[in-house]
């Protein structure tokens, strides 16, 4: 016997940190959601994610009633180094810009949310089936899935958010000719490693190098996050742990007798990466968020902080639109959040090719890019652009004055 439709004010495909973080600051505001996912908690869990939280997404976890785990264990990262020509030159966020970012792991966000949820009693169907998104330009579009039991279900909700990834259902829903893709595909890829080490260095170090990039990221006291640039058709098998140190140790060496401290690999693999924006954000009754409709490259840290950023404008159009009636509001969170996405393109953007080497550079490549790296960490004007765009452009930081054409500095 078909099952009666369940009804909400909000539907919610994708059970990720935007998806949970929207159903979290929905609940606050007193509206209702269902949030569903075809990944078990346990596989969301278990994938490891970015690392980095700006200022104002850490602020969030705690304002929104998450919990204050990240302050107790995260770390905050009062700036980066930049090494390249065999010598490191630190960022000092906190001297540029009066802001650090936190060392806070994707699955530890996912967690804390999860577990809000769970205890303030919210809907969250994971493992789900079959998932599809239909009548997006009725009044009431709906969410037809299989559940974890094996039962056919439906949801039906005045407004529906599409915050289920890149490879999702709700961006390919929305016909093409209602739709505008941007996008760059770069060759070259992230080899990524997970190691059993002491941290190497204090903050993350982001390598120039003539092997190409690498990034020494950490994790805890005892395991450790580290990328080096490779192929995208790399394959991982072809990499044992002395071959792994040997190329990262390598990429770090300099003048100043930098290197790693080592120990077992205990996961490797390959993620290419690409600059992707699909416009508008809205099509009918359905918002994207996040990677459903951008994605930029990991050199940024941008990635979970953009979708943070997404669900936080689109709270606050749903707070407007449904507790107060007033339907626009869902007009102004595109153009709103496309704002920081592009600004956010940009900076991941400025910094994948700043730091890459992209094959077949010449000389005059290289020698630009240290150039470039030069100008930025000897000029205070260069290191606060990237101190502020790395950090989020903090919403407590108050704008600079406007000049004739200068845009709203404020998100």
């Amino acid at each position: 016997m078909p099952q009666a439709p369940t009804r909400t004010a909000v539907g919610i495909v994708g059970a990720g940190p935007a998806g949970l973080m929207l159903s979290q600051l929905l609940a606050r505001a007193g509206i209702d959601s269902v949030v569903v996912d075809h990944r078990t908690r346990a596989e969301i869990q278990g994938t490891s994610r970015a690392g980095i939280l700006e200022a104002d997404n850490a602020r969030l976890l705690t304002e929104s009633g998450v919990g204050d785990r990240v302050l107790r264990e995260g770390r905050p990262h009062d700036g980066i180094a930049l090494r390249f020509g065999g010598e490191s030159h630190r960022v000092d966020f906190r001297a540029l810009v009066g802001e650090s970012v936190w060392l806070y792991p994707q699955t530890d966000v996912f967690v804390d949310l999860a577990d809000a949820r769970a205890r303030d009693g919210g809907d969250i169907r994971f493992g789900v089936s079959d998932t599809r998104v239909v009548d997006l330009t009725a009044e009431h579009p709906g969410i037809l899935f299989t559940d974890a039991d094996g039962v056919a279900r439906e949801i039906r909700c005045d407004i529906l958010v599409g915050a289920d990834g890149s490879r999702g259902v709700c961006r390919s829903a929305v016909p093409e000719a209602a739709r505008t893709h941007f996008f760059r595909e770069y060759p070259y890829a992230w080899f990524g490693v997970l190691v059993d080490a002491p941290p190497s260095a204090p903050e993350l170090v982001y390598t120039h190098s003539a092997r190409g990039f690498a990034l020494i990221s950490q994790r805890t006291e005892s395991v450790q996050r580290m990328y080096f640039q490779c192929d995208p058709d790399e394959d991982p098998a072809a990499w044992p742990d002395d071959r792994v140190w040997a190329e990262l140790q390598e990429r770090v060496r300099g003048t100043d007798g930098f290197t790693l401290k080592e120990g077992p690999v205990t996961d490797r693999s390959v993620l290419p990466f690409r600059s992707f924006v699909c416009e508008p954000m809205r099509y009918g009754n359905m918002l994207l968020a996040g990677d459903a409709a951008h994605t930029v490259p990991p050199t940024g840290a941008k990635g979970l902080n953009l979708a943070l950023a997404d669900v936080r404008l689109l709270a606050e159009a749903l707070e407007t639109a449904l507790a107060k009636g007033d339907r626009g509001a869902l007009d102004t969170y595109g153009p709103r959040a496309l704002r920081r996405v592009w600004r956010a393109q940009h900076f991941s953007y400025w910094m994948t090719t700043m730091l890459h080497r992209t094959p077949g550079a010449t000389d005059f490549d290289v020698r630009r890019q240290l150039g470039e790296l030069a100008a930025v960490v000897d000029s205070a004007a260069g290191s606060t652009y990237l101190a502020e765009a790395y950090t989020g452009w903090s919403r407590s930081r108050p704008a600079p004055p406007r000049g004739h054409g200068a845009q709203e500095a404020r998100l």
